[in-house]
């Protein structure tokens, strides 16, 4: 008889004591040991369910990649130029933000962690399409490194939205507003 392993499952509270961890530690300071007591819970009792701290951070890192898939395939397969599509991905990167907000409050290296073995994410890749195709139809001007102009325009939304989010805890609506269209406008403006 062939015994079925069972995947380790990361439950919300096992997800909130990692984050928990995160912020006062950092990644550095994530143990098991260290997940078990802020979830009250022994050490030996995660390892004999099978989690280790890679699953712990795979299962953070997981959810954040594929939420992000899901939140940009609509503005991928959505038509319009590249400054409307841009716009449409920013705004659904804000609202991504918001449904993580606890584990990007606790570090700024969420998406920096592999969702899985042999999972690596690319999540600059919408980014550089749209501003390839405002280029080409003539409705953004990213410069010549479309890699890195997609970089600067993700971290420039994603961080101050989310201090503006969580530590100062402005409403969504205004903080998207105002960051997206800082980003989408610039603030030199035309000469």
């Amino acid at each position: 008889m062939v015994r079925e392993q069972t995947v380790p499952v990361v439950d919300d509270e096992l997800r909130e004591a990692t984050i928990s961890v995160l912020r006062e530690r950092g990644w550095d300071g994530l143990t098991l040991e260290r997940v078990a007591e802020a979830a009250g819970r022994a050490r030996s009792t995660l390892w004999r369910q099978g989690l280790t701290r890679e699953l712990l951070v795979g299962a953070l890192a997981g959810e954040l990649a594929s939420d992000f898939r899901a939140a940009m395939y609509p503005v991928l397969t959505s038509a319009g130029n590249g400054r409307e599509r841009l716009e449409r991905g920013l705004q659904a990167l804000c609202e991504l933000l918001d449904r993580h907000l606890p584990l990007l409050l606790a570090t700024d290296e969420a998406f920096h962690q592999q969702p899985g073995a042999g999972q690596p994410h690319d999540y600059l890749y919408p980014f550089v399409q749209f501003l390839r195709e405002g280029a080409e139809d003539g409705s953004l001007a990213p410069g010549d490194d479309l890699s890195v102009a997609a970089d600067v325009v993700f971290n420039t939304v994603a961080w101050p939205y989310v201090h503006l989010r969580g530590r100062h805890e402005w409403p969504a609506k205004r903080a998207r507003s105002l960051v997206v269209g800082l980003v989408l406008n610039g603030i030199a403006g035309k000469e």
